[in-house]
């Protein structure tokens, strides 16, 4: 949700290794709280649901959501608790926590009205006190989130306050027992996606208080699911909550098992509901004949992997070694045979069905031969199968990933090859655990590194500006264009909506060129699902979903 990188590390199951994800629109806003769940008040203690689903999982990185990262955690996060404006599973941005929205004549003013019967899981009432506690929380010194001010820096005020130069957000403004009002900086189209991250959810100030080093333990949320077990290593036990304000959900339990061998083999002794398919058994899946087939499906994401450079770093100051390492691998041909075609090359860095996404493949082809010239132009010499700098001293190029196997990703172990057949260059691996990946990766200490982003919400804002800006938080490139700078926050302000997504293109064309990134895959969610279990969907990036989901058993 790689909220920040966010929001995620999840295990890819078409890897069959820990993969970490990060994340990070402009949608329509239904205005009128329209619920597309099962409605009801769900003021009452006494529960309707019925039925239990059985997913695999792991153990979250943290249950704070105003400091998560990843998306593991989000997974959680979303279903244990709620905000002012949620997605929908048609990718709408829809009310939740508030009641109504009214939005000034310049765009700049944003007043919640909050419903009346919103309450936490501990049944106490929710007021826009809570709200407003939330969301200094989220922006304070104190806590130091690495992505309060990607999503919430947009307030006026918010900055100043989170670098402790104010004593609060000038442009967060309690009115009354129901009412909370934004003022931004400037008009900014994208806000209201922006809240639907967790940084914006609300979180009970009389629990943490209480018990600031351990709440997150059995977290206190407004949402749909309340926490009701979890032994490390074991078991996630979600139950729906009956006071739900949009209705208690239909499903009764959510078991996340988190330890285990093979999801598809679980699947098949009747553990798991939902179990993701592996490159190794994609062909049985596939077949038509197949027990596996009739229970398969196959889900788009907003997802993008792609090894990242860091341009502040040795050797990958040079653009042009950048270029050299992204024209001298074939992503084409290590999708189709390392992955069985289960992802689809990068075309850019806009996934399809994005609002911004363009079509044409803007990345660097397979080109040995350009590859070779890129090199040789750059200000680095090859000299026994490493790179040396001008003073004559040797630059190792080390990529990092998330795993802890005895090698490297078998298709970073392509890439590996490729560098050295075609550039003589030999490519060192490091893994690492997702938490240190994490923390290396905001400090920029990673020289190059692979991994991927799901988007936090469908707005090409959303990866663009957050991770290439050069004034961004979520920047762990260390990139600076100025143009690329000038071209994101031209769109920032930008109302025309054709204006605003034509800058994004611009930026992205400007980017891919820069080799800050290149990008690898578009990912897709290959999955069976049992036939008990009715309304299944996989979603291209993480939002709200167990409340859509019943099981028939």
């Amino acid at each position: 949700m790689t909220g920040q990188n966010h929001l995620l590390a999840i295990l890819l199951g078409v890897l069959a290794v820990a993969v970490l994800v990060v994340g990070g629109l402009s949608a329509t806003l239904l205005l009128s709280g329209e619920d597309s769940g099962n409605g009801g008040s769900g003021t009452g203690d006494s529960s309707s649901a019925t039925g239990r689903l059985r997913l695999g999982g792991s153990d979250p990185v943290t249950l704070d959501p105003h400091i998560a990262t990843d998306a593991g955690s989000a997974e959680y996060i979303v279903e244990i608790y709620s905000g002012l404006v949620t997605i929908s599973p048609d990718l709408e941005i829809q009310l939740d926590l508030a009641e109504s929205v009214s939005i000034s004549e310049d765009g700049s003013v944003y007043t919640f009205v909050l419903r009346d019967d919103i309450f936490f899981h501990s049944g106490r009432k929710v007021t826009a006190e809570d709200v407003y506690y939330s969301i200094n929380r989220a922006a304070s010194r104190e806590l130091q989130s690495t992505v309060a001010l990607a999503y919430l820096g947009d307030i006026k005020g918010s900055r100043e306050y989170f670098f402790g130069l104010a004593d609060d957000i000038a442009g967060l403004e309690l009115v009354d027992d129901r009412t909370i009002r934004f003022t931004l900086d400037d008009p900014k189209p994208f806000f209201l996606a922006k809240l639907t991250y967790p940084t914006a959810f609300v979180v009970d100030r009389q629990q943490i208080e209480s018990n600031a080093k351990n709440w997150t333990r059995k977290p206190n949320g407004t949402g749909p699911y309340q926490l009701q077990e979890w032994r490390l290593s074991e078991r996630i036990v979600l139950q729906s909550n009956p006071r739900y304000h949009l209705g208690e959900p239909p499903l009764k339990e959510v078991l996340y098992i988190l330890s285990g061998g093979s999801a598809l083999t679980r699947f098949e002794t009747d553990e798991l509901d939902v179990a993701s398919i592996s490159v190794n058994d994609i062909d049985r899946a596939r077949d038509p004949g197949s027990d596996l087939n009739p229970l398969y499906s196959v889900w788009p994401q907003f997802t993008i992997y792609y090894f990242a450079f860091n341009t502040a770093i040795a050797p990958f100051d040079d653009v042009n070694v950048r270029r050299a390492l992204g024209l001298s691998i074939d992503r084409a041909k290590i999708s189709e045979i390392t992955f069985s075609n289960m992802f689809s090359p990068a075309t850019g860095i806009l996934a399809p069905g994005l609002p911004g996404y363009t079509e044409g493949d803007k990345t660097f082809p397979f080109d040995p031969d350009a590859a070779r010239e890129a090199l040789a132009a750059s200000k680095y010499t090859v000299e026994e199968s490493h790179l040396v700098d001008t003073d004559g001293k040797p630059v190792t190029i080390v990529i990092t990933e998330v795993g802890g196997g005895s090698e490297a990703r078998i298709d970073t172990q392509a890439f590996l090859e490729q560098w050295r057949t075609e550039l003589g260059l030999n490519v060192e691996i490091r893994q690492t655990d997702s938490a240190t990946f994490l923390a290396e990766q905001d400090a920029k200490q990673l020289q190059m590194f692979s991994t991927g982003w799901i988007m936090d919400y469908p707005d090409p804002e959303d990866i663009l500006d957050l991770k290439f800006h050069s004034a961004s938080e979520l920047n762990d490139m260390g990139y600076e264009n100025p143009e690329v700078d000038q071209l994101l926050e031209a769109a920032r302000t930008e109302l025309d909506p054709d204006a605003r997504l034509a800058l994004y293109a611009q930026a992205e064309e400007r980017i891919i060129k820069d080799a800050a990134w290149l990008p690898l895959y578009f990912s897709q969610s290959h999955v069976v699902v049992n036939e008990a279990v009715q309304g299944w969907f996989e979603p291209p990036m993480v939002i709200p979903r167990l409340r859509f989901i019943t099981v028939d058993r």
